[in-house]
């Protein structure tokens, strides 16, 4: 049995918009005696945009209409049609991701991705959404070693280290190549405050509307690259560091070698290739690159040359932000797509009171995440147990559906993750214990984590399975 489905990425940055399709290859890889379980087994870019320049309202606010219009034009030279895509993903990237350009965004493309996740990519999740898209990855997983990919786009560098293909570390520095923009005679249209953190701290000359020299922009972009050695401890850290990171960042801190970096990002290119000229792009996209390129960056570790550098992002949004649930599931009625549905993740101990059938103490627990999330419905996760005997799921439905019953409306849907594959048969029994018409969905084979938020696609494989993805930060 495999299935084949049509992927949509768009991603919304700083610089630059990209719009890539996709086909995504399902395929059950259990063997003829065993549950099903569908994978995707192969990822293929079928088709890429060209590179627009974020078209901007403001300096700080996307156009709507100029981007629904990017991405009609790109629908029709691709061939496709809305139709065609059962997932996808709009990322709103770098300093582009501001909650008034989200729900700007939202709007504008509704008709062209009412089943895509639309979200902001806060710097964590964008981090690992370039890893993924520019090979660094599965680098790491095929070679059973730590790799970091910087991606180094116009606001922001995005730093995500894997270990045999798991995230161990993400970060974000407001580090980029456009946080100073100067015209042909070094006068300076912009500097961001990151920049003015930095240009104060080394006492340079560059100030907004006023002329500069190159000799003050190659010591800002070399300071720049240090400031990404000391994240990746080629050096000692300094309090400037701390200084230029981004808000809403995790702390970064690898723990183990690295063995090969990757750099992706509308700056990468710069630093894999020479003969830019200096000012090409109005920015430090240029220096910044040689900054990279003559520092310890590219000296202290293997340097890899991505399978995508300014692309990466883009790819990572189509091809990687979707997974797929396990096959042992259950759903009642059919309501999919679900979008934005914060997830509420039980501890173990709060799983375990569970399985001793607790639903007072659920019932509360849930009632808060409710009213501290200001939202109507959620997603109840937990790990589940191997093998676990009836009466222990019986007893564990009865404790969920009693506290569910006594926390949501009565139109609200019962949604339920579990990582092992016990789904199927937990959904049936609560379906049973709660003795009414309330949809319920119980999906298995996913893993998530406590301020994670779901969307739900529609099933795939003649029902079998069902689309997921897990995002950690919306409209933030």
């Amino acid at each position: 049995m495999n299935s084949e489905i049509l992927s949509v990425g768009i991603d919304i940055g700083t610089s630059t918009t990209q719009v890539i399709f996709s086909k995504l290859r399902m395929e059950n890889t259990s063997n003829f005696f065993s549950v099903p379980r569908i994978s995707i087994v192969e990822k293929e870019v079928v088709y890429k945009s060209r590179i627009y320049i974020t078209p901007l309202k403001t300096a700080s606010l996307i156009d709507g209409d100029a981007v629904r219009n990017i991405v009609e034009t790109e629908f029709k030279e691709s061939g496709f049609m809305p139709k065609d895509t059962a997932t996808g993903a709009v990322i709103i990237t770098g300093e582009s991701a501001r909650k008034e350009n989200a729900a700007l965004v939202l709007e504008k493309l509704s008709s062209f991705a009412g089943d895509f996740v639309v979200s902001t990519a806060g710097p964590d999740i964008e981090s690992e959404i370039a890893g993924k898209g520019s090979g660094a990855q599965q680098y790491s997983q095929e070679n059973d070693c730590v790799t970091v990919n910087l991606d180094i786009g116009g606001g922001t560098t995005n730093i995500a280290a894997f270990d045999c293909g798991e995230v161990i570390a993400k970060g974000c520095f407001d580090i980029g190549g456009r946080q100073v923009r100067i015209d042909n005679d070094f006068k300076v249209e912009y500097i961001s405050p990151s920049a003015e953190i930095i240009t104060k701290a080394l006492n340079l000359k560059i100030k907004a509307g006023e002329k500069t020299d190159i000799n003050s922009l190659r010591s800002l972009c070399d300071e720049m690259a240090n400031l990404l050695g000391q994240a990746l401890n080629i050096s000692e850290r300094t309090p400037l560091l701390e200084r230029v990171k981004t808000s809403g960042s995790s702390d970064l801190n690898i723990d183990k070698p690295v063995r090969a970096v990757f750099f992706s990002g509308g700056v990468a290119d710069c630093i894999y290739k020479t003969g830019f000229d200096i000012l090409q792009f109005g920015d430090l996209g240029v220096l910044l690159g040689n900054s990279i390129r003559n520092s310890r960056l590219t000296s202290a570790f293997r340097l890899v040359i991505p399978k995508e550098t300014i692309r990466a992002t883009v790819v990572g949004a189509g091809t990687y932000t979707t997974s797929v649930s396990g096959s042992t599931i259950t759903y009642t009625n059919d309501i999919f797509p679900l979008k934005n549905i914060p997830v509420f993740k039980l501890s173990p101990s709060e799983e375990q009171r569970c399985f001793d059938g607790d639903s007072v103490f659920l019932l509360e627990k849930v009632k808060w995440f409710l009213k501290q999330n200001d939202t109507s419905r959620f997603v109840l996760a937990l790990k589940g147990r191997s093998n676990p005997s009836y009466g222990q799921l019986r007893l564990l439905a009865s404790c969920i559906g009693s506290a569910l019953e006594g926390a949501l409306e009565k139109d609200e849907p019962f949604l339920i993750l579990v990582e092992r594959d016990i789904a199927k048969a937990l959904g049936q029994l609560l379906s049973r214990a709660s003795g009414s018409e309330r949809c319920i969905i119980s999906v298995d084979g996913i893993k998530v984590g406590q301020n994670n938020f779901i969307d739900f696609g529609k099933p795939l494989m003649d029902g079998l399975v069902i689309p997921v993805v897990v995002k950690t930060l919306i409209f933030g």
